[in-house]
């Protein structure tokens, strides 16, 4: 990773860290839950975070952006279930994710390949990659970009950054959505898959706490 995009890795990771609801230590075995397929309960993911379900149930309520179904189990957060523009396959399951940028990321954080499809924001036209846990092996069109912020007070994870996040087929196509939003980066999909592994890294690192929330 260059100097550059280090550099901006850094100021995103601590944006994404000031978030509010950006319980990492949390993340990490939820992701790894709802990649299995299936809806999850509270008391599945306290056992898979090694913690007690109460508390585990008051850290969900400050992650304001997680999805759930009609029986209150969670089929989203980063990766969904819920139809979004970014189409996510890996193995033999189809999945969705919130921006960009979990595309890029999750192939590395779940050690699978993943195959995907999403519209360049600009003009419609379908982005195509592989991602391997690795590396990015295909990028259709190889001039795609990927946009992303690093906000001074954001709201919560997906409104502040996922909703920001965008597949454009090349700096052009991002002109415009760049001139209304000034604070704005893109970046080409290699470097955009480096601050994605950053990010990685920030999860699985993140601690338990000892105490509630």
């Amino acid at each position: 990773m260059d100097t550059d995009i280090q550099q901006f890795a850094t100021r995103f990771n601590d944006s994404l860290s000031a978030a509010p609801g950006a319980h990492f230590w949390l993340l990490r075995p939820l992701l790894t839950l709802l990649a299995a397929g299936e809806p999850v309960t509270v008391d599945q993911l306290a056992a898979a975070a090694g913690r007690p379900a109460e508390e585990v149930r008051q850290t969900l309520a400050t992650m304001s952006d997680t999805e759930y179904d009609s029986d209150g189990r969670i089929i989203g957060y980063g990766i969904t279930f819920n139809p979004t523009p970014h189409r996510y396959e890996t193995g033999d399951r189809t999945f969705y994710t919130w921006c960009a940028l979990d595309t890029l990321a999750l192939p590395a954080f779940l050690g699978k390949t993943a195959h995907v499809t999403s519209p360049c924001h600009g003009t419609g036209e379908p982005v195509r990659l592989t991602v391997a846990p690795d590396e990015v092996t295909s990028v259709e069109p190889a001039t795609a970009v990927v946009s992303l912020v690093t906000p001074d007070a954001p709201t919560s994870i997906r409104s502040s950054f996922c909703d920001q996040s965008h597949f454009f087929a090349g700096p052009d196509a991002a002109r415009d959505w760049l001139a209304e939003h000034p604070g704005a980066r893109i970046l080409p999909v290699a470097d955009a898959y480096e601050v994605g592994q950053s990010v990685v890294e920030q999860i699985v690192t993140a601690d338990t706490p000892s105490g509630c929330c």
